[in-house]
Formats: structure tokens, C-alpha cells, sequence
């Protein structure tokens, strides 16, 4: 990629007997918000750990902002900011008193600080929190001030590690609305997540499975990896009805949603009468019967499976 700003060979990282990272090829754009997805264990942690310089390589080449990833990974650091899955900050230290430290941390010139501070606070919407221990916030304020001791020298790329894991889902789009506006500005984001809805934000989506790199392209090109048509009926007996419609022709795939029984089919329109003819001769109750559009987490599910087989 032209003006990558972070650019992968073969990146390559074992644990023992077990290769987290397998020869990962990756190119990411100046700029770019970029989503790593992936089930548990994939791989995710680990490459934005070796990103950040803080693991080293077993194989590969990798340059970050410029910077040679085996030989120059000290210079890395100071061009990016790393924010990992658990809350890493100071507990007992304030909102102000944690921005400060990591300003000085970070080597902050002492006539900024003051305004770098202020900022961050408007920014992360913590201004009125300044003054309360870190250890007393909410979830979702703990992950917006970590993300502020992030920003405060500044970086170039952020390497955030799904970082709304377990926050409400206000705390959650709060969080998002500031990625977007760092995005917006220019500063190089990606981050791991579990949610596919995130995922859809974002400028390009890579899906890592045991350690590889199984597609990476935008989320609209993503879903249209999926070869049919989506149709979805809500069921409480999904499991029996998972079973009929299995069987019926033209039924490429079914996936379960709580009570929602989503089948990627061949003919939407065509296959939808007949699951629905199925169902209730079967004297199964469903309802909100509809041709759906393909999400994200559908479009990856159906990928691993397909790896699976």
C-alpha cells in the first residue's frame, strides 16, 4: 500500500509450541481506523503488542511510523500509544493527577502540559471528574481517561486493544464518537474488538484466525463475500426449526441469534415462502419472517465456519 504507515513481512510470534502470529502480511494506510477481528486466542492481543514494540519478532519484518520493528522498537514507542485490554492506570491517582504523570512519562514539554491536560479533559468529556480518583470511576469513564494518558504526547497511531470491552453501551458509542473525531483529524487507529457493529465503522476490517490473516478488505466488500441472500425468522423453538430448514433445498447456511434464526439462502424472495410453508407445516410459531441485510458478524461466522470444515 502507498504511504503505508504501518507495513508487515511474514510478522511471525511464538509462545512455546504455539504460534500466535503466523507470518502476518499487513499494510495500513496513513490515516486509516482499522479493525482487527477474531475469536479468542486468534492473535489480536499479540500483534498489537508487537506493533507497540513490546514483544519481539520470531520472524518477519515490520515497520512502524518509519521505524524498524527488530532494530529500532524504542523509537517506536514515542510515535504511538498503546492501550491494552485491562485498566492499567493509577487507582489511587486522580483523572488530573494520572494525565500528569503520563505526560511526564512521556517526556511532554512542562510549558504543555497544562494546556495538553485541559484539552484532553474537554475532550474525553472528563472535566468535571478531574479531581476524583481513578479507582472511583465508572467503567466507561476508566477506559476514556486511559485513552486520554494515550493521547497525551500526542502519537501518531493508536493501538487500542478492545478497548469497550465490558462498558455500557452510552460509555460505548461516547468512546466510538472520539475515535471518530481522532479519525477525522487524522491519527491512525487500530483496534481490536469483539463487536461487529464497531467493526462496521471502520475504514478496513482484518479477521484473524489462529494466527493468520484471513481476509482484509473493506466491511462492505466483507459482506459481500457471502454468496446468497439473508432471510431470518423469530422462533422460540430454533432449535427444531434450525433442524427443518436445514434440510431444504437452497439453504446454504444457518446461524442462531437468541431467537432469531438468520439462513443465507441462494433466492431470498423464493426461499423465504418456502421455509415459511416448512415452518408451519411442521406447526412451528415464528414471526417477523423478512429478508435481512448481511451483517458483519454474520459475514465472519460464516467465514470461520467455512475454515472449520
Amino acid at each position: 500500500m502507498q504511504d503505508a504507515i504501518i507495513q508487515t513481512q511474514g510478522l511471525t510470534r511464538n509462545f512455546k509450541k504455539t504460534c500466535a502470529v503466523d507470518a502476518l502480511d499487513l499494510s495500513i494506510g496513513k490515516g486509516e481506523l482499522f479493525g482487527l477481528v477474531g475469536p479468542d486466542g486468534a492473535g489480536k492481543t499479540t500483534t498489537l503488542r508487537l506493533l507497540a514494540g513490546l514483544l519481539d519478532l520470531n520472524g518477519g519484518e515490520a515497520t512502524v511510523a518509519g521505524f524498524n520493528l527488530r532494530k529500532e522498537h524504542e523509537s517506536i514507542k514515542k510515535e504511538i500509544g498503546y492501550m491494552a485490554q485491562q485498566f492499567s492506570l493509577y487507582a489511587e491517582l486522580t483523572v488530573l493527577e494520572n494525565l500528569r504523570f503520563f505526560a511526564e512519562i512521556y517526556d511532554v514539554p512542562s510549558e504543555e502540559i497544562a494546556e495538553r491536560t485541559e484539552n484532553l479533559l474537554q475532550f474525553a468529556r472528563l472535566t468535571e471528574f478531574k479531581e476524583r480518583r481513578a479507582a472511583h470511576l465508572s467503567g466507561g469513564m476508566q477506559k476514556k481517561l486511559a485513552l486520554a494518558c494515550t493521547l497525551i504526547h500526542e502519537p501518531k497511531i493508536l493501538l487500542l486493544d478492545e478497548p469497550t470491552t465490558g462498558v455500557d453501551p452510552i460509555s460505548r458509542r461516547e468512546f466510538w464518537d472520539i475515535l471518530t473525531n481522532l479519525h477525522l483529524n487524522g491519527t491512525t487507529i487500530i483496534v481490536s474488538t469483539p463487536y461487529m457493529d464497531e467493526a462496521d465503522r471502520c475504514s478496513r476490517v482484518g479477521l484473524i484466525y489462529e494466527g493468520k490473516l484471513v481476509i482484509c478488505d473493506s466491511p462492505r466488500k466483507i459482506k459481500n463475500e457471502l454468496s446468497g441472500e439473508m432471510v431470518e425468522f423469530l422462533t422460540d423453538d430454533w432449535q427444531k426449526a434450525k433442524k427443518i430448514v436445514g434440510k431444504l433445498p437452497g439453504v446454504l447456511e444457518a446461524q442462531t441469534y437468541g431467537e432469531a434464526l438468520h439462513l443465507l439462502v441462494d433466492n431470498g424472495e423464493k426461499r423465504l415462502a418456502e421455509i415459511t410453508r416448512a415452518l408451519t407445516k411442521e406447526g412451528i410459531k415464528f414471526r417477523g419472517a423478512r429478508i435481512a441485510p448481511v451483517r458483519m458478524e454474520e459475514a465472519f461466522i460464516s467465514l470461520i465456519q467455512r475454515l472449520e470444515e
